[in-house]
């Protein structure tokens, strides 16, 4: 097995295309977290080797910090679902050792930069609100711990931590309003972009290729479940005198209405695609030939009673459907469209507006 240093930090874990923030969000959680438990760590060996000296109660913080940010990494590792509550649950632990040094730590004139490394990290992985939940309690610990400190911050000290947590926040809720505003913006016009490059722009439905796509993966997910597909071909009966008497305007509005004819017909599963002039075709997953049968003439009888309206009323339109049915696990989509195809010129043979099932030889 390939040794991954990703998948030994984040897991197996998978994102949607559309969960780039998500997966930005996570890797960034875990990243945070295994390397504040590293330099706790060093602080801890430093202290134990007398180059920093620590007080016992903060000693006791630390690793329980360490031990509790490793397990939160361990937690969250391969689990996306958990990254809400373990982002919280880590925030909670982060703040009482960001405490703990404020009031146990006195030697360390710079504890105070803990918190405001927390803050940025608060508006990023949970949200401006959380953002500015988490720099209103850091500014309350910040006054009212100061008074038991052993050596407290002079009152100019104070302010300027204060005020500077306040840049920090507004800062960084400008910054993440308008990064997810712009990452928003971006995943939507990518997803324009791929449903112009995968889709007709005229009906709407897949195009060839990416219908092609589709019934590989359909062809591949049967053979691993060992469950029969089945393929329509289904061509427009005397398409072209439509546009030749009443024009293309004419020709475009019946392939648009058939089209959304085919789509309110076929299942949420199957995969409908514009692969000519006036040709679609229907990927059946699970679907016997006796089933993809039922379909087709179920589909044969929705668009005989379609009439779409164009300007001189409405208009019948028929179609002639060829269905073909897996053979064996190992048939490839090209065969089972050309026995689709075959079988619906049978049926354009046989007089148009018909059904014609071809089995394999």
């Amino acid at each position: 097995m390939t040794f991954s240093v990703g998948r030994l930090f984040f897991g197996d874990v998978k994102f949607e295309p559309d969960e780039e923030f998500t997966a930005f969000r996570y890797k960034f959680l875990i990243i945070a977290m295994v390397a504040a438990a590293v330099a706790t760590l060093l602080f801890i060996v430093s202290a134990y080797g007398d180059l920093n000296a620590m007080s016992r109660t903060h000693m006791v913080s630390m690793h329980v910090f360490t031990a509790t940010a490793l397990g939160a990494w361990l937690l969250l590792r391969g689990h996306k679902h958990r990254f809400k509550a373990v982002a919280w649950g880590y925030e909670v632990v982060a703040m009482g050792e960001y405490s703990s040094a404020l009031l146990y730590a006195p030697q360390d004139e710079l504890r105070l930069l803990w918190f405001y490394t927390n803050v940025p990290g608060v508006f990023m992985l949970l949200g401006s609100r959380a953002g500015w939940f988490i720099t209103a309690v850091t500014i309350a610990i910040l006054i009212g711990a100061n008074g038991f400190t052993p050596v407290p911050y002079s009152p100019p000290a104070l302010m300027t931590a204060i005020v500077s947590l306040l840049y920090l926040g507004l800062f960084f809720h400008v910054y993440g309003d308008r990064s997810i505003s712009y990452f928003k913006r971006m995943r939507s016009y990518n997803q324009a972009l791929e449903r112009l490059a995968s889709h007709d722009p005229l009906t709407g439905v897949m195009n060839a290729r990416a219908y092609g796509q589709a019934c590989d993966r359909g062809i591949r997910a049967a053979a691993r479940s060992g469950q029969p597909y089945s393929v329509l071909f289904i061509d427009l009966d005397h398409f072209k005198s439509i546009n030749d008497r009443h024009g293309h305007d004419a020709g475009d509005a019946v392939l648009k209405a058939t089209a959304a004819c085919i789509s309110e017909g076929i299942r949420s599963t199957d995969s409908l695609g514009r692969i000519g002039g006036e040709e679609f075709s229907v990927f059946l997953p699970d679907t016997a030939p006796e089933a993809a049968m039922t379909l087709a003439e179920s589909l044969r009888l929705r668009i005989e009673q379609l009439c779409p309206a164009i300007e001189s009323g409405p208009l019948r339109v028929t179609a002639s459907i060829g269905v073909a049915s897996s053979a064996d696990l190992n048939e490839t989509l090209k065969s089972l469209q050309q026995r689709a195809d075959q079988a619906m010129y049978a049926a354009k043979a046989q007089g148009r507006n018909r059904v014609s099932y071809l089995a394999a030889a």
